[in-house]
């Protein structure tokens, strides 16, 4: 049987640069009993499963992360991983592979690589980056490791504004930089037609 294109998506998170910080997180936080609906989840199963094997870390202490162990924890995934990857990281999980993909040589030869609201820097909305993910200036080896790099964001992002999608342009010249008019915010969709056609497109172009 042959085996299915392997997809690997890292989540978001939240980091804090104190634990005052984190604490009063926790204690003001929106707390919800239904169900999240979003299209990193069951949608991009359904859409994706007949020609994916898709793998999702659950990443450390997501709720106040930090860039070191989520770097040990990634790791741990390479010698599972084949060529012609296409990873997808969303929010922090964007900002963590941009700046592993910047500081690391990948093991597997990445097809292609989306970013998904990633943030470039602390120059946010309503959260703050700490724990590490700071970048550095030179962010040239991610277009070394990614054959393709796509980064995705929304004009009505509360979180990331679109600013930081002019920052990342100066630093990745060959990257496809996409601007929606609306996903909700910071991409709380439940579904992402775009970003399966996209992938599909990948692994069609990458058979001819």
């Amino acid at each position: 049987m042959k085996k299915k294109n392997q997809l690997l998506l890292i989540h978001g998170g939240n980091t804090f640069k104190n634990k005052k910080d984190y604490m009063n997180f926790l204690k003001t936080c929106e707390i919800s009993i239904e169900k999240k609906v979003r299209w990193s989840g069951e949608y991009l199963d359904k859409k994706l499963d007949r020609d994916f094997k898709i793998i999702k870390p659950r990443m450390p202490l997501s709720e106040n992360a930090k860039y070191k162990e989520w770097k040990i924890y990634f790791e741990r995934y390479s010698p599972y991983l084949r060529n012609n990857l296409i990873l997808i990281g969303v929010s922090l999980g964007g900002i963590f592979l941009a700046k592993y993909l910047s500081e690391n040589k990948f093991p597997k030869k990445i097809l292609s690589t989306y970013l998904v609201s990633p943030p470039f820097d602390d120059d946010l909305t309503s959260e703050r980056l700490a724990g590490g993910f700071k970048l550095k200036s030179d962010l040239s080896m991610i277009e070394k490791n990614s054959k393709k790099i796509s980064l995705l964001f929304s004009e009505d992002d509360e979180v990331v504004p679109i600013s930081h999608a002019k920052k990342y342009r100066k630093k990745l010249r060959n990257a496809n930089i996409i601007i929606y008019e609306s996903k909700n915010g910071h991409f709380r969709v439940a579904k992402f037609p775009e970003i399966v056609r996209m992938i599909k497109n990948d692994i069609k172009a990458n058979k001819v």
